[in-house]
C-alpha cells in the first residue's frame, strides 16, 4: 500500500459487451445497462467460462490473494464478464475482461455459493517477452480459441485504460465508476509486488488504485470508512478518489483509487529498522497511539456508536469461542493451550452478565503496523480499513469496540520483536505501553483500563494469527504459538 490514457476508450465505450449467468452474488446477478451489447447472452458467458476453466484450476489456487488454499476447486461459476476493452480483430492490441467468478469447493453445503474473485483478464493473440510472468494460458476453443490470456493489471496498456475509466466515470454494462475529484491523465503505472490479499497498481507517484480481488457483496469499508472520515475532516485517512462497483443488485465495491503518499513508510519497516539498528521505538508507539485515537474519535463522529449489551457481549463471545475451536481443529499445536485461553473469553462472557455497556463504533478492523504510513514529516497515517478479508463482509462491518484495534496493534509489536533475533521482549513491551499512552492522551481514555476485553480481542486476534501462519507461512507459527503461550496462562 505504500507503493497504488489509453485513446480506446471511445472504443471501449461504443463496442462494450457484457454477459451474466444465473449464478448470483446473493440475488439475481447484475443486469446488462442499456448502452450494452444487445447481442450477448448467458450461452456466451458459459461458453466463456468453459473455456477458461482449465486455465483457471491451474491458476488462480496459486495466487496470493486466493483464500481457499488447502482445498481443491471443484467448478467455477460465472457471475459476470464484461469486455472492458475488446479484442483486436487483427490481435494487434490487448483486450481486457472484467470477469465475478465463483469458485467453489468442498466443504459447503451443495447451494452454498462459492468465493467471488474478481478477475482482470489481458486477451493477446502473441505475448510479448515482457508480459511473460503475467501469462496464465492459451485458449484451446469457446470464443477466444487460439488467444492467450494473462494477468491484466501486469500490462502497462490495460492498467492506463483503467486510470482513464476513472477519469471518465460512468457506467459500463455491470460496472460502475464514480470520482470524488478530477484526475489528470498521463500518468505511468506499475504494479505493486508487495505480498497483500489484493492488488494494487501505482500512478505516477501521484495515485494507488486497490483491487479487491475475493468481493462481497456491499460496500467494502474500505471505501465506506475512508469517506466518513473524509466528510469529518479526519486527515490520518487518504481520502477516496475515485472507485468502481458492480452496481446491481447491490453495489459490490472492486476498486478504490486514493492519493499515494510518496516518501512515506510503513510503521512495520519501520518497526523492524529500529530492531536492527538497536533503537528505541517509543516516540514513533505513542504518535502512532494518538493517530489511532483520533481515528476513532472521527469514526465515532460520524457513524452511530451503540453500546454493547448483554446479548451481543454473548454474540461476541460465542464468536471468539468459535473461531478458537475451529482454529484448534486446524491446528494440533494449539489443543493444548485451549482451556488457558477460553478463561479470557469467559472473563468477558462474566462481565456481560452484569450488563456492561461498552461503547461499540466502527473501527479499523485489522490495524497493525504494516496498515500504517509515517509520511518524511512525522505524520501518522492509517490506511486499509477493509478488515481481516477471511471475515464475512457483514461481521466486518459491525460496530466493535475500539479496543479490538488496540489489541490488533500490541500484537503487531509483539510480532516486530519475534522477528527479530534475538529477540527483544522490553521493546515490544516499551512500545505497548508508550502506543497506549499516546492513544489515552489524545481520547481521554486508556484501553488498558478494560483489561478483560483487551487480553480477550488480543487472545482472539493470537488465534486467527495461528491459523493464517499454519495455512500461509508454516515457519512464522512460532511467533504466534508465543503469544498463545503468554495467553493462556495470564491472570488479567
Amino acid at each position: 500500500m505504500s507503493e497504488a490514457a489509453s485513446t480506446r476508450v471511445a472504443t471501449s465505450k461504443s463496442k462494450t459487451k457484457s454477459t451474466t449467468t444465473s449464478t448470483t452474488m446473493s440475488a439475481p446477478p447484475p443486469q446488462t445497462s442499456s448502452g450494452a451489447g444487445a447481442a450477448d447472452s448467458t450461452a456466451d458467458g458459459a461458453a466463456l467460462l468453459s473455456s477458461l476453466a482449465p486455465l483457471l484450476h491451474a491458476w488462480l489456487p496459486g495466487q496470493r490473494w486466493f483464500a481457499g488454499k488447502g482445498q481443491p476447486v471443484t467448478r467455477f461459476s460465472l457471475v459476470s464478464a464484461t469486455e472492458i476493452l475488446p479484442v483486436s480483430s487483427a490481435g494487434t492490441g490487448p483486450g481486457l475482461l472484467h470477469l465475478l467468478v465463483r469458485a467453489h469447493q468442498p466443504g459447503l453445503p451443495a447451494n452454498a455459493p462459492g468465493d467471488c474473485y474478481q478477475l482482470l483478464l489481458g486477451v493477446r493473440a502473441m505475448l510479448p517477452p515482457r508480459l511473460a510472468a503475467a501469462r496464465i494460458g492459451r485458449l484451446q476453443d469457446g470464443p477466444l480459441a487460439g488467444l492467450t490470456v494473462y494477468e491484466g493489471l501486469h500490462d502497462p496498456r490495460v492498467a492506463e485504460l483503467l486510470l482513464e475509466r476513472f477519469r471518465r466515470p460512468g457506467p459500463l454494462g455491470p460496472i460502475r465508476f464514480d470520482q470524488a475529484t478530477a484526475i489528470p491523465a498521463g500518468l505511468a503505472p506499475r504494479v505493486l509486488d508487495a505480498e497483500q490479499s489484493n492488488s494494487s497498481l501505482v500512478y505516477g507517484d501521484a495515485y494507488i488504485l486497490k483491487i479487491f480481488r475475493r468481493v462481497f457483496p456491499g460496500t467494502n469499508p474500505d471505501l465506506e470508512l475512508p469517506l466518513a472520515l473524509t466528510r469529518e475532516g479526519c486527515r490520518r485517512v487518504p481520502a477516496p478518489v475515485a472507485w468502481f462497483e458492480a452496481t446491481a443488485p447491490q453495489p459490490v465495491t472492486l476498486g478504490v483509487l486514493q492519493p499515494f503518499l510518496r516518501g512515506a513508510r510503513d510503521g512495520w519497516q519501520l518497526a523492524l529498522g529500529a530492531l536492527a539498528a538497536g533503537r528505541d521505538f517509543v516516540p514513533e508507539a505513542h504518535a502512532l497511539g494518538r493517530a489511532t485515537a483520533e481515528v476513532h474519535i472521527a469514526l465515532a463522529a460520524a457513524l452511530p456508536t451503540p453500546a454493547l449489551r448483554r446479548s451481543q457481549t454473548r454474540q461476541l463471545v460465542d464468536g471468539m469461542t468459535e473461531r478458537l475451536a475451529a482454529a484448534a481443529r486446524a491446528v494440533p499445536a494449539l489443543v493444548p493451550y485451549v482451556p488457558g485461553l477460553r478463561t479470557a473469553f469467559d472473563a468477558v462472557a462474566a462481565l456481560g452478565h452484569e450488563d456492561t455497556g461498552w461503547a461499540v463504533q466502527r473501527v479499523h478492523g485489522d490495524l497493525h503496523l504494516g496498515q500504517t504510513l509515517r509520511a518524511e514529516d512525522g505524520f501518522w497515517s492509517l490506511i486499509d480499513f477493509e478488515g481481516e478479508p477471511a471475515r464475512p463482509l457483514p461481521e466486518r462491518r459491525r460496530p466493535q469496540p475500539p479496543v479490538r484495534d488496540v489489541a490488533g496493534m500490541l500484537r503487531s509489536f509483539d510480532y516486530a520483536a519475534r522477528s527479530h533475533r534475538p529477540w527483544n521482549d522490553e521493546w515490544a513491551a516499551r512500545c505497548r505501553a508508550a502506543y497506549c499512552e499516546g492513544y489515552a492522551q489524545a481520547s481521554g481514555s486508556d484501553p488498558r483500563g478494560e483489561p478483560e476485553l483487551l487480553r480477550a480481542y488480543e487472545t482472539d486476534k493470537a488465534v486467527y494469527e495461528v491459523l493464517y501462519e499454519a495455512r500461509n507461512r508454516p515457519d512464522w507459527l512460532p511467533v504466534p504459538m508465543a503469544a498463545i503461550q503468554r495467553l493462556a496462562t495470564a491472570t488479567d
